[in-house]
């Protein structure tokens, strides 16, 4: 399991995620016939090597060579979707305009799938999105985490017009991520890189202990005169023991629903972004029997998942408190069975043999329904898979 820190010192955005990744040893041969795997015209790539105050940088370029027609997000979708990338390719690429058609919707008060996007629809916003979904996996990255955010100041000129920096849709994605509102000149961060973070990445806990394997840096497109515009990615592994993260946990009691509606309220809760839902027997005051509902979520999920309480559920409040999780590290894979491929998570603490190795259970009862097999034995199937594609690699070392 590898994870990629993103040093964000002078911001992010697409096109120097991709310059890190390059810099960090990915083929630039093989990166351009993956993106040609995409139905896209009217581009040429490039790379050139960029001194930025003393640091050399991969400066990735999208020339555009004829015009590009207006996207919808269900268009990018079906694009990504009918390519011959491979399918974790695919999912993290259409996590990254997901998270976007969202803060896009929200902002001009639309849906997703009828969000027009502009500057992030162009070509050059899908080959950047596209290939950094493409290059972290060729660097087996599982994990990604990124330092707080310098967010700019100032104004730029949009579609819309001249709207305020960070931008709107940079603004919604980073809710819930350390920023620095006010540092720097200009646009530090871009929608593109912030969907980015928001899709895939976490907050990075300083200090960090971190065992570097590869260091790549990728150049912006302007001069900054109080910073070296690069991005700097270290690739290699966290050292602690366990994984941790901050979450918030979401509780109230409640005491006069009708319990029909707890499964349908779980499952609107978990598709607004929950982690966990729980339901706990409890007694309240007079003795009277209730259930406290929990919900463990990031903080930028409140008041999604609040909206969602309150609208399916009697209570008139909620508790509400920040949380910090140890967990075990954890990677999702395809194995091969009998009955075709079958996604497992594997779960460990760092550095030794996977603790747990857990089939997805979606995936092996569509297979079982599919071929008419026993669920236990594909489950078994599928755990058999696992644990050979990481006995012979997962030894300890003194």
């Amino acid at each position: 399991m590898k994870t990629a820190y993103l040093d964000a010192f002078s911001g992010l955005s697409g096109d120097m995620i991709v310059g890190a990744i390059l810099d960090c040893g990915v083929s630039f041969d093989n990166f351009e016939r993956a993106i040609a795997a995409v139905a896209l015209s009217g581009y040429k790539l490039s790379t050139r090597r960029k001194v930025v105050s003393g640091i050399s940088a991969v400066k990735f370029d999208v020339e555009v060579t004829e015009p590009q027609p207006e996207r919808h997000f269900g268009e990018i979708r079906a694009m990504i979707d009918s390519s011959a990338l491979a399918d974790s390719v695919k999912r993290r690429a259409i996590a990254i305009f997901e998270v976007l058609a969202a803060a896009e919707a929200k902002i001009h008060n639309t849906t997703p799938d009828h969000v027009h996007f502009h500057e992030v629809g162009a070509v050059d916003s899908i080959i950047d999105i596209v290939g950094v979904a493409w290059g972290l996996e060729q660097l087996a990255v599982t994990d990604l985490i990124v330092s707080a955010m310098p967010m700019g100041s100032g104004f730029v000129r949009s579609q819309h017009g001249i709207i305020p920096v960070p931008a709107p849709a940079t603004a919604e994605l980073l809710a819930g991520f350390p920023v620095r509102l006010g540092d720097g000149i200009g646009e530090m961060v871009t929608p593109t890189g912030a969907a980015v973070v928001r899709a895939l990445a976490r907050p990075a806990e300083l200090p960090l202990s971190f065992k570097a394997e590869k260091i790549g840096y990728g150049a912006g497109t302007r001069d900054s005169s109080d910073r070296p515009n690069v991005l700097r990615m270290i690739v290699g592994a966290e050292t602690g023991a366990f994984d941790s993260d901050e979450m918030i946990e979401i509780s109230a009691n409640i005491d006069d629903l009708n319990p029909q509606i707890y499964d349908h309220l779980m499952e609107r809760l978990f598709a607004a972004g929950a982690r966990d839902v729980t339901l706990t027997p409890t007694v309240m005051k007079k003795g009277r029997p209730a259930i406290t509902l929990g919900v463990i979520a990031e903080a930028a999920r409140r008041e999604e998942l609040a909206a969602v309480i309150f609208a399916e559920t009697s209570t008139i409040g909620l508790r509400y408190h920040p949380v910090a999780r140890l967990k075990l590290f954890r990677e999702t894979r395809e194995v091969d069975t009998r009955w075709g491929k079958i996604r497992v998570k594997f779960s460990s603490a760092n550095g030794h043999s996977p603790a747990t190795i857990s089939p997805e259970y979606d995936d092996c009862r569509a297979a079982a329904n599919r071929h008419g097999a026993a669920l236990r034995d594909v489950m078994d199937a599928a755990r058999d898979a696992a644990r050979a594609t990481v006995a012979p690699h997962h030894t300890h070392q003194k």
